[in-house]
């Protein structure tokens, strides 16, 4: 084998809430999924040491190679395991900047691509590998739902019978994650309790929708907003559906509302007149997702 191709998914935040601070690290207690909103990631062996990236799609072409983490993660790997490099290729579908993982996916998609082509099996090497590169690529390596606490190191895996809908409005202005959490300290008087995660997951468990809808919930929605107009626009646009709830994801832009049902999602799309790009996303099981994929461009 001397290609692979693999789909590397956009995660949600379905609850975000920060518990402390220890050691500089905010600490978190989130509820993820992962949506089916992927990057392709194609790698290629070589007879060298060396990596390369190429991007496609939405800007990413401008992204410098030595600040791409995609390309950070293929030399990581090769250093680590002791294999060749790759070229790189990813073609881009999530929207960057949105708080939906995007730069972590792509790294998770190489290290799981590597991991294909060289046939390295050791789960926790290749977890030690992810968490080097980001808080969430840990995760970003399975994806699918999960409870996300400590830095984003520690994952409980969570396997929920029912799948759901949300419309996503994404704002083309981004909002900084590192800005982003300095307003947090700057404005906050306390830390949250992790009621909302506990909240949500329970209601996940009990197919309880309109349960789940009332625990979304973003403790870093206000400094968000205040960073970035853009996101409270979102958010009020959002709620004028009337879905059964509305969250931002990550330390923003995206915001996504939750209703009962595609057709639902489907309708609040179509009468949607606002400037932001809208998505409807249902989340998925990346696993189930990639497994037997087959390039759409061969017979």
């Amino acid at each position: 084998m001397n290609t692979v191709r693999i789909k590397s998914y956009a995660k949600i935040n379905i609850t975000l809430e920060i518990t402390g601070v220890e050691k500089g690290y905010h600490m978190l207690d989130s509820l993820v999924g992962s949506v089916d909103i992927f990057d392709l990631v194609v790698l290629k062996k070589r007879k060298d040491t060396l990596c390369s990236v190429t991007m496609h799609g939405l800007g990413s072409e401008t992204i410098p190679p030595e600040n791409n983490i995609a390309l950070i993660a293929g030399e990581k790997f090769s250093a680590k395991f002791g294999v060749t490099g790759v070229d790189i290729t990813i073609y881009k579908n999530i929207p960057i900047g949105a708080g939906l993982g995007g730069s972590s996916a792509d790294a998770a998609g190489v290290i799981n691509g590597m991991a294909k082509l060289y046939n390295i099996e050791d789960k926790e090497a290749l977890g030690a590998l992810a968490e080097e590169l980001g808080s969430d690529t840990r995760y970003m390596l399975d994806g699918g739902f999960a409870r996300m606490q400590g830095r984003g190191e520690r994952v409980q895996k969570l396997d929920f019978a029912q799948n759901f809908y949300m419309l996503m409005l994404c704002p083309k202005s981004a909002v900084s994650s590192g800005a982003c959490y300095q307003r947090y300290d700057a404005i906050t008087n306390g830390f949250a309790t992790g009621m909302a995660t506990e909240n949500a997951i329970l209601a996940l468990q009990n197919g309880d929708l309109d349960g789940l809808g009332k625990a979304l919930q973003n403790d870093l929605f206000i400094p968000a907003t205040s960073l970035n107009p853009d996101v409270q626009k979102a958010y009020e646009e959002a709620l004028s559906f009337s879905p059964l709830g509305a969250v931002m994801t990550g330390s923003g832009s995206a915001v996504l509302a939750l209703f009962e049902t595609r057709e639902l999602c489907e309708w609040a799309k179509s009468r949607y007149r606002g400037k932001f790009r809208a998505i409807v996303v249902k989340t998925v099981n990346p696993e189930k997702m990639n497994r037997g994929w087959k390039n759409p461009f061969t017979l």
